[in-house]
């Protein structure tokens, strides 16, 4: 199957998915073609069915912002046209799916009917989604998708309670490279990090509000009064100056490390010993997964599709937004040595039903759907 994707081509949580989804199917005989204004993070190796196209954004004084969504449109329709796509797959709802739905009527007007599938995010629904300058679009954009699906059972509930949605939505879980994501023998990296044998907590993310690492630095620094910790922390973004200070202010910053943003980040995951995610809302939990196949337990929010992921009592434990005492409760009680390896043991396990073999081929089926259902559209009546 010849399959457009279209993507942030960031180190979000989207754009992650996509390319690594773009990536498996590769390797599964597709040919893929990425469009997207940058070459994604993730798309960092050599396969002959990969390809890249990048959205060229001219820029004019008359334009105080320079139209992307009309470059998207035309780079999709000269993309499906010229290399004769099969199917185009937008990631994340705004402005990919609004930009897809005029691409396919620019290619319908030529006498090409290609079908559209949206996958749905989180933050494309559940916050900038909702806000009443894009709903209609939304709205409209999905409605018009060949197929759509979300990545939790939480966000289809959601797109479904805040939006006057007429299509199915299939869930399809986030999924993990097993072969990646593993823990590895970097022992010496450990020692360096936790030279006195401390357990190391860790948490990545984009350092926004809704990812609450106020509340990551208040557990670290409730479990540290108690034993013996260390915390690294993953990621950039507009709180960490905040939170360098916050750390500071606590008198826990000679024991937290902040990393930046890392590519190889499945390394440290490997000596760590806990991941945090207090998080207001996560659609699915991506960073956590990878975490867990790294064998590191999760202690979390039960906010949204978090709790599909993360089983308490099993993988770790989760708990109500802010409720940084019984977080810290839990942190503690995982990381008891006798405690420690069940959770480690059971985290891979629940990963390991999120490997890419077992998720990559329902989206390969949902394809097929939308392929036979825009083909029956257009067939001619006898």
């Amino acid at each position: 199957m010849n399959i457009g994707i279209v993507c942030y081509p960031t180190f979000g949580g989207s754009g992650v998915v996509a390319t690594e989804l773009g990536k498996a199917l590769a390797q599964r005989g597709h040919r893929v073609h990425f469009i997207t204004y940058n070459q994604p993070v993730r798309l960092d190796f050599f396969n002959e069915n990969l390809f890249y196209h990048e959205v060229y954004i001219p820029t004019y004084p008359l334009f105080q912002f320079p139209p992307y969504e009309s470059a998207l449109a035309s780079k999709m329709v000269d993309i499906a046209q010229n290399e004769k796509l099969d199917v185009l797959h937008v990631h994340y709802a705004i402005p990919h799916a609004s930009a897809a739905f005029m691409a396919k009527q620019i290619l319908r007007a030529r006498g090409i009917h290609i079908p559209v599938v949206t996958t749905l995010h989180g933050t494309d629904i559940t916050l900038v989604g909702k806000d009443a300058s894009y709903e209609p679009v939304v709205t409209f954009s999905i409605n018009q998708s060949d197929g759509v699906t979300t990545v939790s059972e939480d966000l289809r509930r959601e797109t479904y309670e805040y939006f006057s949605i007429e299509k199915d939505i299939e869930v399809i879980p986030n999924f993990i490279d097993l072969s990646r994501f593993r823990k590895q023998d970097k022992n010496h990296f450990r020692a360096a990090i936790a030279p006195d044998g401390e357990k190391l907590l860790i948490h990545t993310s984009n350092f926004r509000a809704v990812k609450r690492v106020e509340d990551v630095l208040r557990i670290f620094c409730g479990v540290r009064a108690v034993i013996p910790a260390k915390l690294l922390l993953i990621g950039d973004g507009p709180d960490r100056t905040r939170m360098e200070k916050l750390a500071r202010d606590l008198d826990c910053h000679r024991d937290i490390r902040f990393l930046g943003k890392l590519e190889a980040v499945e390394e440290v995951l490997s000596v760590s010993d806990l991941f945090l995610m207090p998080s207001e809302n996560e659609s699915f939990g991506l960073a956590a997964l990878e975490a867990m196949a790294c064998e590191v337990p999760v202690v979390s929010t039960n906010a949204g599709g978090i709790p599909e992921l993360n089983v308490t009592g099993v993988t770790g434990f989760t708990s109500n937004i802010g409720d940084v005492d019984e977080m810290v409760k839990n942190a503690l009680y995982v990381l008891e040595d006798e405690n420690l390896p069940r959770f480690k043991a059971a985290a891979r396990a629940r990963a390991e039903e999120f490997a890419v073999g077992n998720i990559v081929p329902l989206y390969e089926a949902c394809y097929e759907r939308a392929v036979a259902a825009c083909s029956a559209a257009f067939q001619p009546v006898r």
